[in-house]
């Protein structure tokens, strides 16, 4: 649910306050589906389903069920389940809505065709979580098992990748507990923390390891003891994973920054753990190190003066070398290229009209409500209405209201007072229940005996409560929309629409306050305040990294085209995402969330490859002539740069195939592309090319910089 991340004076939050009279946004909600797969409700069907409503009533943290009524083919009822738990994450949940499931077998007692399901709202997150902490935990065994094997065709020895990925896994199990003990004293933690936590405490982890292991090795070859390797190693690579790390950290509590509290809240978990694991990988593994040796490299032994023979990364610098414009410019030209396939592709994913996890009790209760009741019942859009006084004593004004919303341009099929579940009403016969029944959200289940009316006619009074608030004063009318799914580009575009026409026809009936309400306008205020967030963080979050790659390279110009080089491989990334994912895979538009948290993570993790390259770069460059140096840092980084690239997409990359929700599955195999292109094309050719034309301005003010 996603509308609970928006600022309390979004339009849809005010619209949801004003919905608060048929569902209080303090309670969760769920619906009771029942449906007679024979055939029509019998009276033993409405009996069982009384007895079903009243068990659920008596379920802990349930506040109270309201009878919806019956679907106008009578094969079907609903009831709203109020419940005192908080809608995604809370324990007491997942035990209240399994309570409820466990009444139903008793209250079936006697009937032979009647099916009972629990759908919708706290329901349906429930199933939803099942599901993603069973792909959470696969998540974690995969992306372990693919770095441990990548790490073992790496190094080509049995302990060093243990080593490598060991004080990553410590770091998470740590990680967790901090960040969750964080929460408790007002940290602000995302509902998708937990699932990001994962794969960047590994990625990140692993590839900080690398550098210090293989920069080991190089020692190692130089002949150096494994202690001096160790304590050398830490000399030229410690202050890379640092910045790595700093990059990283100074990235994410930028998000603090962000309006939308889905990426404020994601922040500073990721902060932490990321934290977490640069510590472990700059204390704990450097002592593993000294104290395994040699034997990190069983079955080979490092210890012989020896250089590597010709092989691919020394052919890329000589290529470079030779072709420093031609590299640059196609370096350029491809990935501009490629940004071209994010042009007119817009965001979606705000939230889903489908009805839980496939072969769930609430995915099933989706698809009866669907066969059964109106469009606008499986997932409305709500235009509110409130009056200054109860509207009983004069229906004309609602009678107004419910037809111009139904001819209003955006609006499709409407439910409200005058149309109950596809039943008509009429103002004289809504009056004259009214008079002799009273508020229909008071009346019992039954017909009292002093009433002289038929179950489907007092069935179809109560459910009225859903339209006409217990007070009187406000109306609502659920609606499907001319553009299709609430969850569509099109739904979004036309919530402008909608707002204007609500505010019209609120005015022609003279009700005193109105809104809209439903996914189409909280996927609206979603959307712009994300890309509003973007615009507002990009800049910052370029700062940040900028002082410290300055820091780092002790520069003012190299800085600016890592920056660069960064935001065209995140053009590119953006680029290829929406080709696969929309004009070859059919979506309706990426996943809002992508946009961002592309930039930060490929802004972040991309840097590392970065820092790692330019500080080579620098150190060669003090003892011999900048080509030279560029050569040499190559041939001597590409291995570990490789290795940490393809490791880290992996990982992102098994988020993207094992994630429980195309946001997952769409932000893993985006950032798992960009990494690749970070990997393979801009450390290794644009940086090294744009590094030699500019010659010893690189450096500039340093003392470096004024070397001829």
């Amino acid at each position: 649910n996603n509308s609970t991340f928006l600022p309390a004076d979004t339009p849809s939050i005010q619209a949801s306050k004003l919905a608060e009279p048929f569902q209080p946004t303090n309670l969760a909600t769920a619906t009771l589906v029942a449906y007679d797969s024979s055939g029509k409700l019998t009276s033993a069907d409405e009996a069982a389903i009384a007895r079903a409503e009243t068990a659920v009533g008596k379920v802990d943290k349930v506040v109270r069920v309201i009878d919806l009524g019956t679907s106008s083919n009578g094969r079907a009822s609903e009831s709203l389940v109020e419940l005192d738990v908080s809608l995604s994450g809370d324990p007491e949940a997942d035990d209240a809505i399994a309570a409820i499931r466990d009444t139903f077998a008793k209250s079936l007692a006697g009937t032979s065709s009647l099916h009972l399901y629990l759908t919708g709202g706290v329901a349906t997150n429930v199933d939803t979580n099942k599901q993603q902490a069973s792909s959470q935990e696969l998540t974690e065994v995969f992306s372990s098992l693919l770095i441990l094997l990548l790490l073992f065709l790496t190094y080509r020895s049995f302990l060093a990748p243990i080593v490598n990925i060991l004080p990553a896994a410590l770091a998470l199990g740590l990680a967790d507990a901090v960040v969750a003990e964080s929460s408790k004293i007002g940290v602000s933690v995302s509902s998708v923390t937990q699932a990001m936590l994962t794969v960047l405490i590994l990625g990140a982890g692993t590839d900080y390891g690398l550098f210090l292991i293989l920069r080991m090795r190089e020692e190692l070859r130089a002949g150096r003891t494994p202690k001096e390797a160790v304590v050398e190693a830490m000399a030229q690579v410690g202050e890379s994973i640092t910045f790595a790390a700093l990059t990283v950290v100074g990235a994410l509590l930028c998000l603090l920054v962000a309006t939308f509290s889905l990426y404020s809240g994601l922040g500073p978990g990721l902060a932490i753990g990321v934290g977490i694991v640069a510590l472990a990988a700059l204390t704990l593994l450097p002592a593993l190190l000294a104290i395994f040796g040699h034997a990190l490299f069983w079955p080979k032994r490092w210890g012989e003066p020896k250089e590597d023979k010709t092989g691919l990364w020394e052919r890329v610098g000589d290529h470079v070398i030779k072709h420093p414009v031609a590299t640059l410019v196609g370096g350029v030209v491809l990935f501009g290229g490629l940004t071209v396939g994010a042009i007119g592709v817009g965001n979606a994913g705000f939230g889903s009209v489908g009805g839980g996890p496939k072969g769930s009790d609430s995915a099933a209760g989706s698809v009866v409500l669907a066969k059964n009741f109106p469009a606008s019942a499986l997932n409305p859009t709500s235009v509110l209405v409130r009056f200054r006084s109860p509207v009983w004593s004069n229906l004309q004004p609602t009678a107004i209201a419910e037809k111009e919303v139904a001819s209003a341009g955006p609006f499709d099929s409407v439910s409200g007072p005058f149309n109950v579940n596809g039943i008509a009403v009429t103002e004289d016969e809504l009056a004259a229940l009214y008079r002799k029944l009273g508020p229909p959200g008071k009346l019992p289940v039954t017909p009292p005996a002093s009433a002289k009316i038929s179950k489907k006619a007092y069935d179809v009074y109560r459910a009225e409560a859903q339209y006409i608030s217990a007070d009187g004063k406000t109306v609502q009318f659920q609606t499907s929309l001319k553009a299709g799914d609430p969850g569509s580009t099109k739904a979004l575009d036309a919530v402008p629409e909608m707002r204007s026409a609500t505010t019209r026809i609120a005015r022609e009936a003279g009700a005193a306050e109105s809104g809209v309400s439903g996914l189409a306008p909280v996927s609206y205020d979603i959307n712009k305040i994300a890309n509003d967030d973007l615009v507002t963080i990009l800049p910052i979050v370029l700062g940040v990294i900028a002082v410290l790659l300055a820091l780092l390279v002790r520069s003012l110009i190299a800085p600016l085209y890592l920056i660069i080089s960064v935001l065209l491989s995140y053009g590119a990334a953006l680029g290829i995402a929406c080709i696969i994912f929309v004009h070859i895979g059919g979506a309706a538009g990426v996943n809002f969330v992508l946009p961002f948290l592309l930039f930060i993570f490929l802004m972040a993790l991309g840097e590392d490859y970065n820092i790692l390259m330019m500080a080579r770069i620098r150190e060669e460059a003090a003892q011999r002539p900048l080509s030279e140096a560029i050569h040499r840092a190559l041939h001597l980084t590409g291995t570990t740069i490789t290795s940490a690239g393809v490791i880290l997409a992996g990982t992102f990359a098994v988020s993207g195939i094992l994630g429980s929700t195309s946001q997952l599955r769409q932000i893993g195999w985006a950032i798992a592309l960009g990494v690749l292109m970070d990997t393979f094309l801009v450390r290794t050719l644009l940086v090294p090319s744009t590094a030699l034309l500019l010659g010893r301005w690189n450096w500039w003010p340093s003392s470096l910089g004024r070397k001829t």
